[in-house]
């Protein structure tokens, strides 16, 4: 009897339980591969200028029209318009299997939050209002991908950094405007400002007319901004090499800054099958020789105080020629750096891309590129060109082409 009133009772509480919401999860990706080539590439030598030398370079390399990646993305109906969101996105090198990102597994994204009628609120590792608004109208869209970024990518317009722990605002779309803005937590006991990170973006798109602008304030940027990987390091200089085979002679030499301010605006028109846009970015590099940056000797070798600032320009146009078939050409001009008594310097970079999909999911593309400096860079020295995702040139001039496959699921 006992058994028979436990059954009727489980069964009631099964029919008259609570009826749960709808929910799902997508697992997502993109391969990009291809070979490149580069008519001159930095190479170690020991006893030649600078510790290294220029060569020639063929290579297989991954993610230049997109960063290769595979994610997970979920929903969950809460009901009255609200739900709950989540993404976790892994960065990967196709030809080698590498975590890419600094060795941060989930280092692309990794962010839950709600969505509502009000907008939606998300935690955890992000993108920047730069990128959210900005991102999606530069010329890496619509003109090869990485080799049509900015030069070293200094205004992280192209996404190369993330922002750890992180809650941002995203409104809905009210009149064709839609804004955004984040905040990072710096975390450090006794300062609520040290490390931390604001930024704040809005696009207005009217038909064919879309218009966005951005601004990012970081505070202690080796650590907060270029260091927040798992391989980073609280002493060392995070954005690269300066000396020998250098990784990033653009604004290496200016790890030491208190604080990094971008500011950055473009606007865009599409015309039929053509979409053409221009750009500025505004960066600068204020208060060098923090200690609290690292190591000075590694974060500023070269003793720089003061700021640092650079402007970007840049034009860029994409044309579909048959549904199939797109044709996207970019130019960009960069210049700045001059800090105590050091001269400046400049970028410029022509960069064109032919892009033909296979199927909705498929495409091949020729990208190629030429970058041209003068000036003095970062470290003192002869600035040279740096392509994303290359080896900085050896010399004044750097020419790049790729022919690549990339596949989405």
């Amino acid at each position: 009897m006992k058994l028979g009133k436990t059954f009727i009772g489980a069964l009631a509480l099964a029919v008259g339980g609570p009826v749960f919401a709808q929910s799902s999860v997508t697992l997502y990706g993109l391969l990009d591969e291809g070979i490149n080539y580069a008519n001159n590439v930095q190479t170690a030598q020991a006893g030649a200028p600078h510790g290294r030398t220029g060569a020639s370079q063929f290579s297989m390399t991954s993610g230049v029209m997109q960063a290769s990646r595979w994610g997970l993305r979920g929903t969950e109906d809460l009901g009255g318009g609200y739900g709950a969101i989540f993404v976790i996105e892994n960065g990967f090198d196709v030809g080698t299997g590498r975590i890419q990102q600094g060795g941060t597994f989930f280092g692309r994204q990794s962010y839950v939050g709600v969505t509502s009628p009000w907008g939606n609120i998300t935690a955890g590792r992000q993108y920047d209002s730069i990128v959210d608004s900005i991102g999606p109208m530069q010329a890496g869209s619509f003109a090869g991908g990485a080799f049509a970024d900015h030069p070293g990518d200094i205004d992280n317009v192209a996404d190369t950094q993330r922002i750890n722990n992180s809650v941002k605002y995203t409104s809905p779309t009210f009149g064709g405007v839609t804004l955004t803005g984040l905040y990072s937590f710096g975390g450090t006991p006794g300062s609520f400002g040290k490390n931390s990170i604001w930024s704040l973006g809005a696009r207005y798109v009217l038909g064919p007319l879309a218009l966005a602008g951005g601004y990012m304030h970081v505070n202690n940027p080796n650590q907060s901004f270029y260091g927040n990987n798992t391989n980073s390091s609280p002493t060392a200089n995070n954005l690269g090499a300066v000396a020998g085979v250098q990784v990033n002679p653009i604004y290496g030499g200016f790890a030491s800054a208190h604080r990094l301010q971008i500011y950055s605006g473009v606007a865009q028109y599409t015309i039929g099958s053509l979409t053409a846009g221009v750009g500025y970015s505004n960066i600068r590099f204020q208060e060098l020789n923090d200690p609290a940056s690292g190591t000075l000797s590694l974060t500023n070798p070269f003793g720089y105080t003061g700021n640092a600032a650079f402007n970007n320009y840049n034009v860029y146009a994409g044309y579909y020629i048959t549904p199939a078939l797109e044709a996207g050409l970019s130019y960009n001009y960069l210049r700045g750096g001059a800090i105590n008594g050091k001269d400046s310097a400049a970028y410029q970079t022509i960069n064109a891309v032919i892009d033909y999909f296979l199927s909705k999911r498929t495409d091949v593309y020729f990208a190629a590129a030429y970058m041209k400096a003068s000036g003095v860079d970062s470290t003192r020295q002869a600035a040279v060109p740096y392509i994303v995702t290359m080896t900085p040139s050896n010399t004044s001039n750097q020419v790049v082409a790729r022919v690549a496959i990339r596949h989405k699921f």
